[in-house]
């Protein structure tokens, strides 16, 4: 998929084990303080992306305060046809009018928008692109790979066993790691900060 045209390159952001795992039964395999800092210093009063199923595992299902949260998911045409079976009067276009408008869920610096597709997602970013973070899940990381041109990884060491995964970015041609921090401790599990970089064509 090519990138549209005028559009800055987005960033991942990820915690990640020593198998490119992400999470288990729904949740992070393990929760580091500095790690968690780092994640909201980097992303808030930005907009970041991610899935429903990423949504719905955030506390109380609610988006991410401070930032404009957009969710793609498939799952969108679904409640417009529901919603126009439901209620005839409520059209797809009104309802996406709704959900889809830059007012769906506004709490002052707080923003829920919703995009069923890739050119509605691009159509709803702002102009500086490179200020927009995918955070998961799995599908949402693998599907906007080719947009992103600069990972944030937090990489740990711990043996629970995944069943969602990541990219294994020293696999992916074309991405480098440039940028990595010394090893530090938390509790038993050992993490460190990298950073990948997608090479100038």
């Amino acid at each position: 998929m090519a990138r549209p045209e005028g559009k800055d390159s987005l960033n991942q952001i990820v915690n990640i084990n020593s198998t490119w795992g992400i999470g288990r039964d729904g949740d992070l395999l393990c929760h580091i303080p500095e790690d968690m800092r780092f994640f909201k210093d980097m992303t808030l009063g930005k907009t970041v992306i991610m899935g429903r199923k990423t949504l719905e595992s955030l506390p109380g299902g609610k988006p991410l305060p401070g930032r404009r949260n957009i969710v793609l998911t498939r799952a969108l045409d679904k409640s417009l046809l529901q919603a126009s079976a439901s209620d005839p009067a409520k059209s797809p276009d009104s309802f996406a009018d709704e959900h889809c408008a830059d007012k769906a869920c506004k709490d002052e610096d707080t923003e829920l928008l919703y995009a069923k597709d890739i050119d509605m997602l691009f159509s709803l970013l702002p102009d500086d692109s490179s200020q927009v973070f995918v955070i998961g899940g799995e599908s949402i990381y693998r599907l906007l790979l080719p947009f992103c041109d600069t990972f944030y990884v937090t990489k740990n060491d711990c043996p629970l066993e995944a069943d969602t995964f990541y990219p294994d970015l020293d696999a992916e041609p074309g991405i480098e790691l440039v940028c990595k921090s010394e090893t530090r401790l938390h509790k038993d599990i050992h993490y460190s900060f990298l950073k990948y970089q997608r090479s100038a064509p």
